[in-house]
């Protein structure tokens, strides 16, 4: 299945789409979105709306998975990206696509092992994982692939449960 990683911000948003076809992850492509500062934030809003619905056109993923937000000490940085992930959810569900949702946590601790690691151990991870296509770029990028593998290792063990449950009948 292919899956659409979404890291969720005004300024910016990351995006990846991994493919979990074949036993093995793939990234088919990654990138992000940003927003242009001076704009006026329905307008940034906007241009979030219109990206995603692009992808999703594009791409066809069988999921968004997109990490979810945790409390903030920023209370003005909290709200803002908050209508942003709003406007994207709102885009994935006029596309009719499933939606997961992950803690930070759960998706560090499903591409480290460990639910404490810092951004630069889940870039390595994601590279080791997916090879060296994942492209240069911020932070978000390649959080955004770490929310598409978590939801495609969540994926494999479903299956992987459900062959046991009938293996066992």
């Amino acid at each position: 299945m292919l899956v659409l990683g979404v890291d969720p911000g005004l300024a910016l948003t990351g995006w990846a789409l991994v493919d979990g076809e074949g036993g093995r992850l793939r990234l088919n492509s990654a990138g992000y979105w940003r927003t242009q500062a001076g704009l006026e934030q329905g307008a940034r809003l906007l241009q979030l709306w219109d990206e995603m619905g692009r992808i999703l056109a594009a791409a066809r993923p069988g999921a968004v998975a997109m990490e979810r937000l945790f409390f903030s000490r920023n209370t003005s940085t909290a709200m803002a990206v908050s209508q942003a992930r709003g406007v994207l959810v709102c885009a994935v569900a006029k596309a009719q696509v499933p939606l997961v949702e992950y803690t930070p946590a759960e998706v560090k601790q499903s591409v480290s092992g460990s639910g404490s690691a810092d951004k630069r151990q889940i870039a390595r991870m994601v590279r080791l994982i997916l090879g060296e296509e994942v492209p240069a770029g911020p932070d978000d990028l390649s959080d955004a692939c770490a929310v598409g593998i978590c939801h495609q290792h969540a994926l494999g063990l479903r299956r992987a449960v459900t062959t046991a449950a009938r293996a066992g009948r």
